[in-house]
């Protein structure tokens, strides 16, 4: 959001922002060491510690004034901001049993959505009526906020003072016992060496790269393509990821439909990736509409689509893996997702002053389309997993 104004202060290149950008997709790739720490010391700490850092990282970021600087700081908050899904995911293979966590999992992915729709109005508000800076000291100052209260409500549901005994039993016996952890450290060399790490893997690489295009790029092209001032920039570019929010539950329902009519939980996800990335195709449209409203509908489509399909791949991390592999899980899967967009960025950097952003629209429709085709015939159900 704050990229036009950013961009022009510091004098940087779209290909400039295109390696500021990569350094943070670079170390949020280490999200795996995230997830790890998690599954090692606890969610409540480590996912603490990692907030807290990631606040005063973005506070920090005003503090820069040429681009390479903020570039370093982006690797920085990168790293810490890789702990967020795995730790979003060991939460919900925690507190939910098998039945609910595809809901659960819309829930707290919507949390991403949610952030994205009101940082437009919040960050230019803060650009408008002081400079760029100060969004970065508002949105890091929010998150040590947010890092207080999980420090003060958070608890795992063995530790929970308030969960009653039969919440407690419900939570337990609705998750899969072949799934239940052993207290043991996960290994990361046998997770990837499971065939089923790589058919959730995968498809993430494939689908990531929408929604770092709607994160990084979409202001650039609504103001460079579509000629909209900040003013306008500020008033549509939430639009998305709303549509995103609702993306997340609709996953969610989708998957819950299909296993009311006999689908296995793992066959309920695949179908619900499916449709997402058949939905995704309107978004190829994006670049041969004239209409800007025309396309900011697709871009909203998009949003709904990506967020359709992505909440179900994350959540099959907790279907397929035991309870003390699943932030690992997570982590790594999300390394390959971050793969995905780092390697799209650079191509966006390197060529959209030559051929325009049409084509990559295009592609962001194709590769979730192999994505479904990756997940339906890589991905194995295990012969004791639940239809719950």
């Amino acid at each position: 959001m704050a990229a036009p104004t950013l961009l022009k202060d510091l004098q940087v290149t779209e290909q400039q922002y295109s390696w500021i950008l990569n350094t943070f997709q670079s170390t949020i790739m280490l999200q795996p060491l995230c997830g790890y720490l998690m599954d090692a010391i606890g969610l409540k700490l480590a996912f603490a510690i990692f907030a807290v850092a990631w606040s005063l990282i973005c506070m920090a970021h005003g503090l820069a004034h040429q681009w390479p600087a903020l570039a370093a700081l982006r690797g920085l908050l990168g790293l810490a901001e890789g702990s967020a899904n795995p730790a979003g995911m060991k939460a919900t293979a925690e507190w939910f049993p098998a039945k609910e966590r595809g809901f659960a999992g819309g829930l707290f992915n919507i949390g991403a959505s949610v952030g994205s729709m009101l940082a437009p109005p919040l960050v230019g508000f803060a650009i408008y009526y002081y400079n760029w800076q100060m969004a970065f000291v508002l949105t890091g100052a929010i998150g040590l906020l947010w890092a207080t209260l999980w420090l003060c409500f958070y608890h795992s549901p063995d530790q929970h003072p308030k969960l009653s005994p039969a919440e407690r039993d419900y939570i337990v016996s609705g998750q899969e016992r072949h799934l239940r952890g052993d207290g043991t450290r996960p290994s990361v060399r046998s997770i990837l060496q499971r065939r089923n790490f790589w058919g959730i893997a995968l498809p993430r690489f494939l689908a990531d790269p929408t929604w770092g295009t709607l994160t990084f790029w979409l202001p650039l092209y609504l103001s460079q393509v579509r000629h909209f001032n900040l003013k306008a920039i500020a008033l549509t570019a939430w639009l998305p990821f709303l549509a995103a929010d609702l993306g997340c539950m609709f996953g969610g329902v989708v998957v819950a439909f299909l296993q009311k009519r006999g689908v296995t939980l793992i066959n309920a996800r695949r179908g619900a990736f499916t449709l997402g990335a058949c939905l995704m195709t309107g978004m190829a449209a994006v670049g041969f509409v004239q209409n800007p409203v025309a396309a900011l509908a697709l871009l909203c489509l998009g949003g709904f689509a990506h967020q359709t399909l992505s909440v179900t791949v994350i959540t099959m991390s907790s279907d397929l893996f035991k309870r003390n592999e699943v932030a690992t899980v997570a982590g790594l899967a999300g390394t390959c997702g971050n793969a995905g967009v780092f390697a799209f960025n650079l191509i966006i950097g390197g060529l959209v002053t030559a051929i325009g952003y049409t084509p990559f629209f295009i592609g962001l429709a194709v590769l979730d389309l192999v994505g479904a085709a990756v997940l339906w015939t890589v991905v194995r159900v295990p012969s004791t997993a639940t239809t719950a």
